[in-house]
C-alpha cells in the first residue's frame, strides 16, 4: 500500500513544485537566493539614514512649532488675564516734536 502513495506522490511533487516556483513567492525567493542579499543591504543602509534624516528634521519641526504654541498660547493667556496692555498711538505721536511738517 505504501508503494501507492509513492507512486502518486512522484507524480504530484513535480507539479506542486513547478506551481510553488511559478508563483510570486518562489519568484522573490528566486531572487534573493540570486542576489545573495548583500546588494540589498546597501540601498537598506541608504534609506534607513534617508529615514532617520527626516526624523530628526520632522522632530525639529515639532520643536519648532511647540515652542511657537507655548509662546502664542502665553500671549494669549497674559492679554486675557488683564497684563499689560498696550494702547495704539496715533500717527502724530510718531513723529518727533518740533519737526511736525515744518
Amino acid at each position: 500500500m505504501w508503494w501507492i502513495a509513492l507512486i502518486v506522490l512522484a507524480f504530484l511533487l513535480p507539479e506542486v513544485i513547478s506551481t510553488v516556483l511559478d508563483s510570486r513567492l518562489g519568484r522573490a525567493m528566486a531572487a534573493r537566493l540570486e542576489s545573495g542579499g548583500k546588494e540589498g543591504e546597501g540601498a537598506v543602509n541608504e534609506r534607513i539614514r534617508y529615514l532617520e534624516g527626516e526624523v530628526d528634521r520632522l522632530s525639529d519641526d515639532v520643536r519648532r512649532l511647540r515652542d511657537e504654541s507655548d509662546f502664542l498660547q502665553r500671549l494669549l493667556s497674559e492679554r486675557s488675564a488683564g497684563g499689560p496692555s498696550r494702547t495704539r498711538r496715533s500717527s502724530d505721536s510718531r513723529l518727533p516734536r518740533g519737526d511736525a511738517g515744518e
